[in-house]
Formats: C-alpha cells, sequence, structure tokens
C-alpha cells in the first residue's frame, strides 16, 4: 500500500525542500548500504492483490469506500477508483508450507471480502482488466476519496501542460482514447509479488527478476479486452505505461525515460544505483513534507512510490529494523487465488535459480533484448518466443516447459519448501502451460466461441472464479 499525504497543493518551497530532504535520505542510504545494517537471512515472499467492485451487471461499483467501512480489515484499503481495492497480506518465509499457508490465508481473506460484497449487493472480483469496463466511467468522480491521488492527478496534469493524455494501443483491434486525468491507470489491476532478500544477493535477485518477467508474464497473461477491444494478452502493460505519461509533446517520459518503465539497463553493482537513477531523472510529484526522521527515509521512500518499474527495490523499516525487497509488478490480478500462487511460486524459485547460478544469466544476454521480448510477450503471451541465456531464440511455451518450469522445482527446494507444495502449485503452472490456456486464452476463446457480449464473458468468468478450478480447467 502507498504512502498516504495530507494536502494536494504544493509551493516551489515544497519541491525544494523535498529535494534537500531526498538528497540527505540518499546520504544515510549509502551510508546504511556501506555499513551492511540491512536484515539479512532466509528469503521472505509476499504479495498485494488488486480487484475489482462490481454490481450484479457485472458493471464497476463505485462503492469501495463503503465497503472498506463495512469490512473493516486494515488489509484492505483504496485503489485509485472507487470500483477497486486493495487486498494486503502478511509475508512469510519462504520455506516449509508456506505456500499452502499462503494460499489459505488469501482464501480466508477473499470469503470475507466476497461476503462483505454480497450485503452491498455487490460482487468482488479479480481480474487484470474489466472486458466491459466503460472509458466514460473513468472519471475524477469516480476517484477514491484519497489526498494520494488527488495530488498524484494535479501534478501528472501540471508536468504535462494541461494536455490530454492519450492512450494508443494497437492489438488485435485498435483503442484510442484522450484523457484530463491519470483514471486510465484505474483500468487495470495486478498481483504484486514481493521478496525479500539480503543486499549482498540484491542485484542478483533484481537482474533475475527482471529477465523473468517475459516467461512469468506468458504463464499468467489475463488482460486481453479494454474498452469492449480485443488488444494484447497483457493489455495492463501499454495501459499502465501510458496512463501516467508526464511528458506533453507525446513521447514517453521528457528524459525517454517513462515512470512506468521496464528499465534501461541491468542493475551492475548495487540497487542503489536504482535509487540515485530516481533522483536523477525523474521529477518529484508528491513533495509532500514529513516530520519523520531521516532514518525513516519518508520522502526516498514515497518518491520511490511515484516511478513503476515493471521490477521495482523497495527499502521497508519495521521493529527489526531495515530490509531491501523486489517487487515484481508484471503480473495480473486473476484469475483464481491458486492461479495466483502458481504464478508466485514460479517466481519465487525461478528467480531464486538464476540468482544463484556459478555465472550470473544477465552476462550473457543483452538488456535491450530481453526488454523487446517483454513487449513481444505482453502482445503474444504464449505464442511469443523469447531470446534466452544458453538458447538463443526459443518459443516461450517449449522454454517454459522444457527449462523454467524444472528451474523454478530447483530454487524452491533450495529454499526448502516441502515437495507437496512444489508438485502441486508447479503442477498447474505445468498444466496451464501444456494446455495452452491462461486467463487471456480462456476470455478469448470463451467470447468467440459464445458470441457473446462483454458482460456475459464477464459473467462466466466469476463463475468459474468462484469454483476455485485453476484456468487450465476451465471450459469453453
Amino acid at each position: 500500500m502507498g504512502q498516504e499525504i495530507e494536502k494536494a497543493e504544493f509551493s516551489a518551497a515544497d519541491f525544494e525542500k523535498f529535494h534537500c530532504r531526498l538528497l540527505e535520505e540518499m546520504d544515510l542510504l549509502r551510508d546504511l548500504f556501506d555499513k551492511n545494517v540491512f536484515i539479512s537471512g532466509h528469503e521472505v515472499g509476499g504479495y498485494e492483490l488488486e480487484a475489482w467492485l462490481v454490481d450484479n451487471q457485472a458493471k464497476p461499483a463505485p462503492i469501495n469506500q463503503e465497503f472498506i467501512k463495512q469490512l473493516d480489515n486494515p488489509l484492505v484499503v483504496h485503489e485509485l477508483s472507487r470500483f477497486n481495492v486493495e487486498l494486503n497480506f502478511h509475508p512469510h518465509e519462504l520455506h516449509g508450507k508456506a505456500l499452502s499457508l499462503m494460499q489459505s490465508e488469501m482464501s480466508d481473506l477473499w470469503r470475507l471480502c466476497m461476503d462483505t460484497a454480497a450485503t452491498m449487493n455487490a460482487r468482488i472480483v479479480m481480474m487484470g482488466s474489466l472486458p466491459g469496463l466503460d472509458d466514460a466511467q473513468l472519471t475524477l468522480a469516480n476517484m477514491s476519496e484519497v489526498e494520494r491521488y488527488r495530488a498524484l492527478n494535479e501534478q501528472v496534469l501540471k508536468l504535462r501542460h494541461g494536455k490530454p493524455i492519450e492512450l494508443d494501443i494497437m492489438g488485435r483491434e485498435h483503442l484510442q482514447s484522450s484523457h484530463y486525468d491519470v483514471m486510465l491507470e484505474a483500468a487495470a489491476t495486478s498481483f504484486q509479488i514481493h521478496i525479500q532478500v539480503s543486499p549482498g544477493q540484491a542485484v542478483r535477485f533484481y537482474n533475475a527478476s527482471i529477465l523473468a518477467s517475459a516467461p512469468l508474464l506468458a504463464a499468467a497473461a489475463n488482460s486481453p479486452f479494454l474498452f469492449g477491444k480485443d488488444l494484447w494478452d497483457e493489455s495492463r502493460i501499454p495501459l499502465f505505461e501510458q496512463a501516467v505519461n508526464t511528458d506533453h509533446n507525446g513521447v514517453i517520459g521528457h528524459t525517454g525515460r517513462s515512470r512506468v518503465t521496464f528499465g534501461h539497463d541491468w542493475c551492475k553493482h548495487s540497487v542503489l544505483e536504482l535509487y540515485e537513477e530516481n533522483i536523477e531523472i525523474y521529477p518529484v510529484l508528491l513533495p509532500t513534507l514529513s516530520d519523520a526522521g531521516k532514518e525513516k527515509l519518508w520522502h526516498l521512500r514515497l518518491h520511490n512510490g511515484t516511478i513503476w518499474r515493471w521490477n521495482r527495490p523497495l527499502i521497508g523499516i519495521d521493529e527489526n529494523g531495515y530490509h531491501l525487497r523486489i517487487e515484481q509488478r508484471v503480473v495480473p490480478s486473476g484469475p483464481t487465488i491458486v492461479d495466483m500462487l502458481a504464478n508466485a511460486s514460479f517466481y519465487f524459485g525461478l528467480i531464486t535459480t538464476l540468482a544463484n547460478e556459478h555465472t550470473a544469466p544477465e552476462s550473457r544476454i543483452d538488456f535491450n533484448q530481453v526488454k523487446e521480448d517483454f513487449y513481444t510477450i505482453s502482445k503474444y503471451g504464449l505464442r511469443g518466443s523469447i531470446h534466452w541465456p544458453g538458447e538463443g531464440r526459443v518459443d516461450v511455451r517449449e522454454l517454459l516447459l522444457e527449462k523454467l518450469v524444472p528451474a523454478a522445482r530447483k530454487g524452491l527446494a533450495y529454499l526448502g519448501i516441502e515437495q507437496s507444495d512444489i508438485d502441486y502449485f508447479l503442477g498447474i503452472i505445468y498444466d496451464r502451460i501444456e494446455s495452452r490456456q491462461n486467463g487471456a486464452v480462456w476470455q478469448r476463446n470463451y467470447l468467440y466461441q459464445h458470441n457473446c457480449s462483454m458482460r456475459e464473458l464477464t459473467e462466466a468468468y466469476i463463475r468459474n472464479q468462484q469454483s476455485s478450478l485453476p484456468v487450465h480447467q476451465w471450459l469453453i
């Protein structure tokens, strides 16, 4: 969940003071890395889930404030729009029955959310993009009453000098739309996966997370439709990159660097490089000043939270001290809890293997090629091909089945995950890939097989989701 702020209007002095605080906290962060004060030990996994609230007609229901109040659970918070919420979960050390425990905890909270929504004649849905969402519903009237979002909207538009945000996605169909606010971002929901690592391994895990992005997305794609158009297998990717474009000249990023970005190179020596880049390249969006001491790194973390790298380093502070996490942001919400936990399991296992290879795999492949492959897979999903270290160009489905799922098994075993959990969750990944049916494929096949409306597609999706069967077992 993001840091809350108290106001949406800022002066030039606010920006100047905030920048000074950033520089002070950056100096402290360098010192913290030099002294190696971050918590080390066994890897810890966690995740956040963004979800939709819909009415009995499968239309977005702008009721998140009332829903959150009635649910009364601190783990469920607002998202940008009134028809979205975010579910947060406790992290777990990645060993033993951790994956089963995660599934149980997620199921319990989800059940509470479903029950609460039902009392409001509504439903809660995990789905990357809602097929029947109407562009006209993405207005400021449907923005959550949270100052951070209002401030974000104001500052993005200021950087664009009042010019509208232009959405232009060419997929199977062509979508164009103009918005004078950032509400386009609300059309995409994700399942954000975290792994806490030791500073000495952070660079390897970060680069491994980048390398894993394309194959992970191929397995997990679940967002083929947006505003009734058939676009990419994971249309969230171009949507989000364009939705908070702060450049007013039509080119993403005034420096050629989008605030939603895959990045421009491997991390070389320390994840400090990414925080330094944040200050050097990206203008401050939310210059809210805090009285918290600089040891809280409040301003540095807030600024980092306004740069949405698809793979992002995070610094956490709790009663035990400072800890370092890698956040993987490419995975969409849904189709089911077990599907998402299978995605997380695959991610944890694969990057653990990649990060512990004797020769860093990122040293054997060009970053720009990996970046290009990421967008190719975002568009084509399991039908695409990518480059892989030691393999050259290969069909992504073949790579997953023959190389990467076994690599994920090896990584989970290395972490100490029980064999029954490894078999169960990675078995779901293997069967999904072998069957060629992820969420995106099922949605397209169902729509065209039944020649139905987007509402009917969404209703069928919800029925299947409530069955708890993994998506590769869903019937067309």
